[in-house]
């Protein structure tokens, strides 16, 4: 598939698995992250296939200059898979900490917003564009503790939609895929670095692999140009719920 493909969040989990998937397809890559040495091994893989940008979606001006020095050969882009993403603490909403709230909301809304206002002209230009944002079950409902990481993709939500409704004259696909439970280094980021804590949420049972949702993602962008895949969720075969996992006695 000829496309150029840019994936926030590219160095770790459901970012990663889908920059490898796609490139070995054809896609060329920008890849973005924070990590810039996690940036330097994924180049080291894929060589010409892969541009690296490092900053931090946080940052408008740091987003608007990365993508203003796009080389040639990977622009314009014509798809965006907005995948980064962060959950920081699990508190009720009395005792939760304002710098945990900032973040979530910081990196999975306004991140969000930031990346893709910046892209939105070369999707336009390219006539083929098409965006894919990267939400959660906890987009759906709301669990218990939860409160300002479901609110964050909540509004990943519908953005989401009202991205399809704004930019349906233009064209462009807009699509979301909405993974439950998927083993990353998610939980070990809200648990902040408690690796114990982190393993226990994926014990008993068989969660979603990042690789998982790379597959579902390269289906959504593989389909003809008259198909979208609008909203879509997938959860492990033993998750009913957020609150409901079927585990192993």
């Amino acid at each position: 598939m000829d496309r150029i493909v840019c994936i926030t969040g590219a160095t770790s989990g459901i970012g990663r698995a889908t920059a490898l998937l796609l490139a070995g397809k054809g896609c060329r890559i920008i890849a973005c992250g924070r990590r810039g040495d996690r940036l330097v091994g994924l180049k080291e893989e894929l060589g010409s296939k892969v541009h690296t940008l490092a900053f931090d979606v946080r940052n408008r001006l740091d987003v608007e200059a990365a993508f203003a020095s796009l080389p040639e050969a990977f622009s314009p882009v014509d798809t965006l898979i907005n995948n980064a993403g962060n959950a920081h603490g699990l508190d009720p909403i009395q005792e939760g900490d304002p710098d945990d709230w900032d973040a979530m909301i910081d990196i999975n809304v306004k991140g969000l917003l930031y990346v893709t206002r910046a892209l939105l002209p070369s999707l336009i230009k390219s006539g083929r564009g098409h965006l894919l944002n990267i939400g959660s079950t906890a987009g759906k409902e709301v669990y218990p503790k939860g409160n300002v990481y479901c609110a964050s993709k909540h509004a990943v939500d519908a953005l989401n939609q009202a991205f399809r409704i704004d930019l349906n004259a233009e064209g462009i696909r807009v699509g979301a895929i909405n993974p439950g439970l998927v083993e990353t280094e998610f939980s070990k980021v809200r648990f902040k670095g408690d690796e114990a804590r982190a393993e226990t949420v994926y014990e008993g049972y068989e969660p979603l692999r990042p690789e998982d949702i790379a597959d579902i993602i390269w289906f959504a962008l593989s389909r003809p140009a008259h198909v979208n895949i609008a909203d879509l969720v997938v959860m492990p075969t033993a998750q009913a719920s957020s609150t409901q996992v079927r585990k192993a006695p």
